[in-house]
C-alpha cells in the first residue's frame, strides 16, 4: 500500500462552499447511484439491447426506482409537484448519477425533457399542467416516460445550429414534416437511431418541420404520444458505449399531434431549439464530468494497489504526474460545468453558447482524463474485467452527443463572430 493518503473523495467540491441541504443531496444521491445504479449498468452493459428494454429489465427496475424516489422531475418546479432543485443542486444531481452512470444520467435527463419544456411555456398554455406535467410528475410506476426526438438520419448536428446561417438554408430541411389539418398536425417521417430512450418513451418533446423554405429554421416543437397506432421504433441501437441507455429509431405514418400539445410555432422555433440545446449541452457537460471523475478515482485506487519495479504505481513520477494532471481536468471541468449551468438556470434567455463551450470543453477533458486512466492501468485497462473499460466507452459518446464537439465549435465561433457574444 502507498504511503500517500490523499482521499480526493473528500475535496470533490472544496472550491464551492456548499450548504449542508447540498451535501445531504450529493450523500444521498451518491449512495444510491453507487448501491443501485452503478452495479446496474455494469450488468446492462453485458446485455443484448434487445434484453436491455425488455419489461423487467434492470434498466425498468432502475428507471422505476428513480420515480417512486421523485428523480424524474429533476426540471420540474416544485410548484407542479417537482423536487424543485436549485441550479448547483441540479448539477450535483447530474454529477452524481453519471458518476454510477453517464447511460442512467442520459436517461433520468431526456425523461424530464417534455415536462421541463411543457413548464417553460404553461403560461401560454395552461392545460399542459394537467394533461403533460402532472401526470409524469406522479407517476411512481415509470410507466409514462418520455424521451427527447431530434435527430434524423441525414440530419445529426446540423439540426442543432440555431442561430447560425446553416439553420436557415432552404436544402437542409426535417425529415419528420407535420402538415396542419384541422387543429391538429399529422406527423409522418423517422428520426433516427441515436434518439435517447426512444424504444422505451411513451412520450416524445419531438421536432419536426412544417416550412422548408425556411430550412432547419422552419419546425414545430410539440409534445406526442408514442403510444398510438401512428408510431413505430426500430430495433434498439447497439452501440459501443453507455450501453445501459437504449437509444433507437421512431417512425412516424400520419400520427396525429393535437394543438394543445403543440409548445411553440415556426416563430419562435429557432429561439427555443437554441434554448434547449443550452439546458442539454450544461447538462451533457456534467455527465462527462461525472464519468470523468469516476475514471480518475479508479485509476487513482488502482495506482495505489497495483505493484510495479517492486513499488506502487502511485511512487513513479511518471504516473504522478499523469495523475496530477486528471486531476486538474477534473477539478476544471467541475467550475466551468457547475459555473456556466448555475448562470444559464438563472437568466433568461440563456447565453448558449457558452453551455456549447461548456459541452465541447468538458467532454474532451473527461475523454483526456479516461485516456490516462487505462493507459496507467496498462494492458488490464483494455479487460472488461475493470471499470475503466467501461468508462472509456462510456465517455468517449459524450463527444457525440447533443452535437459532435466539432460541429458544436463551429457554432460558437458563429456567437463570437456574428452574434452579440461581448468579444
Amino acid at each position: 500500500m502507498s504511503s500517500y493518503a490523499y482521499d480526493y473523495s473528500d475535496l470533490n467540491t472544496a472550491a464551492l462552499e456548499l450548504t449542508a441541504d447540498h451535501e445531504e443531496l450529493k450523500t444521498n444521491l451518491r449512495r444510491f447511484a453507487m448501491e443501485n445504479l452503478r452495479p446496474a449498468s455494469i450488468e446492462l452493459d453485458k446485455m443484448k439491447p434487445e434484453d436491455v428494454i425488455k419489461e423487467g429489465s434492470l434498466f425498468w427496475q432502475n428507471m422505476r426506482k428513480m420515480h417512486e424516489l421523485g428523480y424524474h422531475t429533476l426540471f420540474v418546479p416544485e410548484a407542479y409537484g417537482g423536487i424543485g432543485l436549485d441550479p448547483v443542486s441540479i448539477h450535483i444531481f447530474m454529477e452524481e448519477l453519471a458518476y454510477a452512470s453517464v447511460g442512467f444520467a442520459v436517461a433520468a435527463g431526456v425523461d424530464c425533457f417534455p415536462s421541463f419544456m411543457a413548464n417553460l411555456t404553461v403560461s401560454d398554455h395552461p392545460e399542459l399542467e394537467h394533461s403533460i406535467i402532472r401526470p409524469f410528475v406522479n407517476d411512481v410506476e415509470c410507466r409514462n416516460t418520455a424521451c427527447w426526438a431530434i435527430t434524423e438520419p441525414a440530419h445529426g448536428s446540423d439540426i442543432l445550429m440555431a442561430g447560425t446561417p446553416y439553420f436557415h438554408n432552404p436544402n437542409i430541411s426535417h425529415q419528420v414534416v407535420g402538415k396542419k389539418v384541422g387543429k391538429d398536425y399529422i406527423i409522418n417521417g423517422q428520426k433516427s437511431a441515436w434518439v435517447s430512450c426512444g424504444p422505451t418513451a411513451s412520450k416524445a418533446a419531438l421536432f419536426f418541420g412544417v416550412d422548408p423554405n425556411q430550412g432547419m429554421a422552419g419546425g414545430v416543437i410539440a409534445i406526442v404520444d408514442l403510444m398510438q397506432k401512428g408510431v413505430s421504433r426500430g430495433k434498439p441501437l447497439d452501440k459501443i458505449g453507455q450501453r445501459e441507455l437504449p437509444q433507437g429509431e421512431i417512425y412516424f405514418d400520419d400520427a396525429v399531434v393535437p394543438e394543445d400539445y403543440v409548445l411553440c410555432d415556426a416563430e419562435a422555433y429557432e429561439e427555443m431549439s437554441s434554448l434547449i440545446l443550452g439546458v442539454a449541452n450544461a447538462g451533457m457537460a456534467t455527465y462527462a464530468l461525472g464519468g470523468a471523475r469516476a475514471a480518475f478515482e479508479e485509476t487513482l485506487t488502482y495506482s495505489r494497489e497495483r505493484i510495479q519495479g517492486g513499488r506502487p504505481l502511485c511512487d513513479h513520477q511518471a504516473v504522478q504526474y499523469k495523475l496530477a494532471n486528471m486531476f486538474i481536468g477534473v477539478e476544471a471541468a467541475r467550475q466551468m460545468s457547475r459555473s456556466v449551468m448555475n448562470f444559464n438556470l438563472t437568466c433568461f434567455p440563456p447565453r448558449t453558447e457558452y453551455s456549447i463551450a461548456s459541452k465541447v470543453f468538458c467532454t474532451k477533458t473527461a475523454f483526456d482524463v479516461v485516456n490516462d486512466g487505462v493507459q496507467i492501468h496498462g494492458g488490464y485497462g483494455l479487460s472488461k474485467e475493470y471499470f475503466i473499460e467501461k468508462l472509456f466507452r462510456d465517455i468517449r459518446a459524450c463527444m457525440i452527443e447533443d452535437g459532435s464537439n466539432d460541429s458544436l465549435t463551429i457554432a460558437i465561433a458563429n456567437h463570437i463572430l456574428f452574434g452579440d457574444t461581448p468579444y
